[in-house]
This record gives C-alpha cells, structure tokens and sequence, in this order.
C-alpha cells in the first residue's frame, strides 16, 4: 500500500474517521434541526411510507443510520423493534443521546455495515431500511446486497432510497457559482473511487479540523439492482422521482404536495432519487 493506492479497507476506515469528525458539525447544524425545528418525518418523502405500508409491529433495521433522524421514525410509526446501525462511533453516541432525549425505543449498533450480520449477533428483521447517501460509501454492491438478505427474515422487505446516479454525476452539490445541469462525474461503475479532500460538509456549520478525506465509489442503477437480484431478492417496485430533500440549485421550488424540492417549469424533469423494494422469498 502506498498514500496513492489505499486499498479498500484503508478507505473503508478513513470514511469512518471522516463521519466521526463531521458527526459534531451536523450535530450544531441548522441543516438537521435537532433543536427541534425538524421532525424525523421531514427526512421522509410520501411516497416511502405508501411503499413501505404499515410498520406497525415490525422489526426494522436502518443501515448506516448516521445520526439516526430517519430511524426514530420507524419507532414513532409503531416498530416493534427498531435498530440503526453505523460505522462512526461518535454518530452512534449521539443517535443514542438524541433517542433518549426524545423518549424513542430505539437500540443503536456501532459496526460497519459489511460486519452487520456478526455485530447484530445473528439477527434478522422485517425491514432493512437504507439509503439517502448511504451506496456511495461502498465498494462492492455484491457483498452488500448479500449482507441486506442474511439480515431478513424469509418474506422480509429491503427498502432503499438514494439518491440517483445521474445526480450523483452531476455532482449533488453544484461546483461554487453553478447553476446548471453538467455532468461532473461518472454515472457508471468500474473506474475505482473519487477521493474528496474537503474541510467542509452539506451542512451548514465550521469545517472539519481534521480528516477531510473521503472516498466514493460509483454504482449505477443496473449495478444496483442486479446486486440485489444476485442476492436472492425479489424486486418489486423501482421508482425514480425529480424530489430532492434540499435545493441543491437556487431555481429550484418547493413541492406542494411534500414540502421537498424540484426544478420549475418548463426545466428538464429529470431523476434526482429512486426507490428500490425487494422481499426475501418466504
């Protein structure tokens, strides 16, 4: 190994220094509100919970949860049990410190997502819930989606939403002085990660002091699905959407309907997230 050829499990573990180091702005930023001025629900488009029927009673599971604003959702909705799971042990600490401050029934485990099966002791769930900026943080679809199907139950349902490759080409957040739709980056899989070495986040807040480096591996929509297929998973629904949870471009206008955001008319309607439901055959 040499500083100009980390390999995967070098990156792996300098992500995880980069989340814990980002873990205290995020915990101060306005951008995720945990002084109250957002809900767990905020985090959630509409179309996720008619997805995802009634929770009631169901053992969820949120992979790399970070600071675990989605996941308390899924304990307000009436989960049996609710676990998020993450590899930055300061995100873990403070997810936990947020719950309890909340009066929310949710266990947090701090792991990687690739040792899920052995650090969650063997156990299997309803729904494995995932996404939002999670798949960019993994090398390798395959092992991941084979990780997703050893922690469902048989008829179990993996739900995931990301965002979509093509925003992620364009670059989720635009280059300073930007306001037009230009690839940046890869869309396709295979030429290895991008290394970002930037002292600031998405959120608002100072700039990190320290482990600014970070890598993301690109997985397009194909690669995605055929992952979790391969894994034994049957799709059910695969659905694209123009929302976005924030406006990444200053043109962009609230949605009535969901409170996210989306380019006016008459610009391009193009995909900025997608769902993916699969079940474990029963």
């Amino acid at each position: 190994m040499t500083a100009e050829h980390p390999t995967a499990e070098e990156m792996l573990r300098a992500n995880e220094r980069n989340w814990d180091a980002r873990t205290p702005v995020h915990v101060a930023s306005a951008f995720y509100g945990l002084d109250g001025s957002r809900s767990a629900d905020d985090w959630f488009a509409p179309f996720e919970w008619a997805d995802l029927g009634d929770v009631t009673g169901r053992d969820v599971l949120h992979l790399q949860c970070h600071l675990g604003t989605e996941t308390q959702a899924f304990d307000a909705r009436g989960a049996a049990r609710t676990v998020g799971l993450d590899f930055s042990a300061a995100a873990v600490a403070e997810a936990r410190l947020l719950a309890a401050a909340r009066g929310r029934d949710v266990e947090y485990v701090h792991a990687d997502v690739h040792r899920a099966v052995e650090a969650l002791g063997g156990r299997q769930f309803d729904v494995v819930y995932t996404g939002k900026g999670a798949l960019c943080y993994l090398p390798d679809l395959t092992a991941w989606a084979g990780t997703v199907a050893r922690l469902l139950r048989p008829g179990g349902t993996l739900y995931l939403v990301e965002f979509h490759p093509l925003l992620n080409a364009l670059g989720p957040v635009p280059e300073p002085g930007a306001d037009e739709l230009l690839l940046r980056h890869d869309y396709l899989e295979g030429r290895g990660p991008l290394r970002g070495d930037n002292p600031r986040t998405y959120t608002d807040g100072p700039p990190l002091a320290s482990d600014t480096a970070c890598y993301e591996w690109r997985h397009g929509l194909g690669e995605v699905v055929t992952a979790v297929v391969a894994a034994g998973l049957t799709v059910e629904l695969l659905r694209e959407t123009d929302l976005l949870p924030w406006p990444r471009l200053e043109r962009m206008v609230r949605d009535g309907a969901s409170g996210w955001w989306r380019l006016p008319e008459p610009e391009p309607k193009v995909p900025h997230m997608f769902a993916l439901r699969a079940r474990r055959p029963s």
